[in-house]
């Protein structure tokens, strides 16, 4: 995998009419998975795809009739305030994402005692360093050559397999006699060997060709055998064939097609891992932001507390008695306390950032504190809701996977119809053979084809009520209806995230344009409050205690300011996390390792990190 500049809005719609996104991607997946030999009869396997597509298109049914883009709106609402250019611009540099550009955020002191050290960061950095060195990808990068391998092993059943064995023996043995008390000894010596070649057949069936030979010197008194030595030689080919039960590949190469489904399901998972990790990582970047931009707002809250608090002990011989100045510097004093809350907010959220970036240079152990540099956007976008559920369905790593998990049951329930059947089963063998003084001549007189044996042979086995493989047929039909329930689920929640997500996208964006104009109006009310007691309208007790109130309902409108801007973008990276697209957005190219990628990484690896031996 590797990432590139990152995008900012949802591709545009397609022209596609409902349903044809959808049918391409199962149909592909489907025969993907049973090219080779159909796992499913052909009624079945229609009924499957027909019920398939009506789960897809009955989620696209009322979106149908939408063909048109819709562009997220607001009512900016500017006009209500009333307010000149001029004065709004001082609101903006009063308070709002523009106010702090100077500032340095207060963050106090580490868990070492020293002053905390920071270091700024982007969101492309954030991405770039999940996608390469995130160990939770990392982990998940291993299962698809993990697959890959077990999908070798699977498909190595048909590979030749080479039998050889040799013996030898020497017999010196004595034998009874019939001329008188003379005991006769018998001397013989025999070598002895095989090779075979064997074969698993994609048909179900077992191929042997096997080459005997053995050379026996035999010397018995009384007793003459021709020829002597003795070198015989033998060929045989034999073909053990079932007939019923386990004939077939659908049946043979069913553990085949299982481990490439499941290889295929572990690059799904390892796809949904990194879109997953990749969104994980960018809400909790617009969480680092929120928390940056809180901790700015409650040290100005703060700042601006303190000179309240220091005008109103200042009228203690005028008109503040002691329960004002104590109320003025409980209020301080719990703004303090905010602030300490703010800054242990940025620093855990900081760690939860360097936990998903992993960098070598950013240790999760390390006290320094990330910053980021890039702010919320504030921008529309255009979205089809039709559009953006067929993308879901197309791409979603979910979907794919319960599409394989109906082909993985399909395969399971045509073995186990397989295996209801009787065992009938058919041998052929030939055998050529041949017998001479030297082994050269035996092998030409086997080519001669002088002495040739046949066999032919028929088995036949059935267990009685045949009652276990009746119910695991009834098993794996069970299993294949759950396979679909399954699908359909798991349709209906990808449609519902992809619903949820654009909803959060609409209310934020409006609320981005609602929560501006509350914190402007909070903040003319500060800015006329503090004009007026600069002109002469006096530094009464009660207008300072007012001061405080607009002080902090000013903080608490640029909170929800600063909250519906990082919610709105968390929401726009969980849209495109529920279309399964978010690899594309931050252009990210795809590329699923293979088990020697992975083993040459991990001896580099291993070379990189070998320590150094002084010399």
């Amino acid at each position: 995998m590797t990432s590139r500049s990152r995008s900012t809005l949802p591709a545009s719609p397609s022209s596609l009419p409902a349903g044809v996104v959808v049918v391409a991607g199962m149909v592909a997946l489907l025969a993907g998975g049973c090219q080779t030999a159909s796992p499913i009869a052909d009624q079945s396997e229609k009924q499957l795809k027909r019920s398939l597509i009506e789960a897809a298109e009955r989620e696209l049914e009322d979106t149908k009739g939408q063909p048109l883009p819709v562009v997220t709106d607001r009512d900016e609402g500017i006009q209500r305030l009333e307010l000149r250019d001029d004065i709004r611009n001082e609101l903006e540099l009063m308070a709002g994402p523009k106010a702090y550009g100077d500032q340095v955020p207060a963050l106090g002191v580490d868990l070492t005692g020293r002053a905390v050290r920071t270091v700024s960061i982007n969101l492309e950095r954030v991405i770039r360093g999940v996608i390469e060195q995130n160990v939770q990808i990392q982990f998940a990068r291993l299962q698809p050559a993990i697959s890959e391998a077990q999908l070798q092993a699977a498909e190595a059943a048909f590979d030749w397999t080479l039998v050889a064995n040799t013996n030898y023996s020497a017999q010196d043995s004595p034998r009874i006699s019939t001329q008188g008390s003379t005991i006769f000894t018998e001397e013989a010596q025999t070598v002895s060997g095989s090779f075979a070649l064997r074969r698993q057949l994609i048909g179900g069936g077992r191929f042997a060709i096997q080459n005997d030979a053995s050379y026996n010197d035999n010397s018995v008194p009384g007793i003459n055998q021709r020829p002597n030595p003795a070198n015989q030689t033998s060929l045989t080919l034999q073909w053990d064939q079932p007939l019923l039960r386990n004939f077939g590949s659908d049946v043979a190469k069913a553990e085949v097609r299982l481990a490439r489904n499941q290889q295929r399901v572990s690059i799904q998972q390892l796809r949904r891992d990194l879109l997953r990790t990749s969104a994980e990582a960018e809400r909790t970047y617009w969480q680092l932001v929120r928390s940056y931009r809180d901790l700015m707002v409650v040290q100005n809250l703060l700042r601006r507390g303190e000179e309240v608090q220091a005008q109103v002990k200042a009228r203690v011989d005028i008109d503040a008695n002691s329960a004002q100045v104590a109320d003025a510097t409980a209020r301080v004093e719990r703004r303090r306390s905010d602030l300490l809350r703010a800054q242990t907010q940025m620093r855990i959220v900081s760690d939860q950032l360097k936990v998903l970036i992993n960098d070598p240079n950013l240790p999760v152990g390390s006290e320094v504190v990330l910053i980021p540099s890039d702010d919320a956007q504030d921008a529309p976008i255009k979205f089809n809701l039709a559009e953006s559920v067929r993308t879901a369905i197309q791409n979603r790593p979910e979907i794919q996977q319960a599409i394989l998990s109906i082909d993985d049951a399909s395969i399971r329930q045509v073995v186990a119809d397989n295996a209801r059947l009787p065992d009938l089963s058919l041998r052929l063998q030939t055998r050529f053979a041949a017998l001479d003084d030297s082994m050269g001549e035996a092998y030409v007189s086997l080519l001669d084809g002088s002495y040739v044996d046949y066999v032919a042979g028929l088995s036949f086995e059935m267990p009685i009520g045949n009652r276990r493989p009746e119910a695991e047929f009834r098993r794996r039909r069970l299993e294949r209806m759950q396979s679909v329930l399954s699908y359909r689920n798991t349709v209906q929640q990808v449609v519902n995230e992809v619903k949820a997500a654009l909803n959060r996208v609409v209310l934020n964006y409006s609320l981005i344009g609602q929560t501006n104009l509350s914190r402007l109006a909070a903040s003319e009310a500060l800015r006329v409050l503090q004009v007026d007691k600069e002109q002469g309208g006096g530094y009464t007790i009660e207008r300072l205690n007012i001061e405080l109130n607009n002080q902090e309902q000013v903080a608490a409108a640029e909170r929800e300011e600063i909250e519906a801007l990082t919610e709105y973008n968390s929401a726009l990276a969980d849209l495109f996390l529920s279309m399964g697209t978010a690899l594309e957005r931050n252009n990210i190219e795809f590329v699923v390792p293979t088990t020697d990628d992975e083993l040459s990484a991990a001896a580099r690896n291993a070379g990189e990190e070998r320590p150094a031996v002084d010399e």
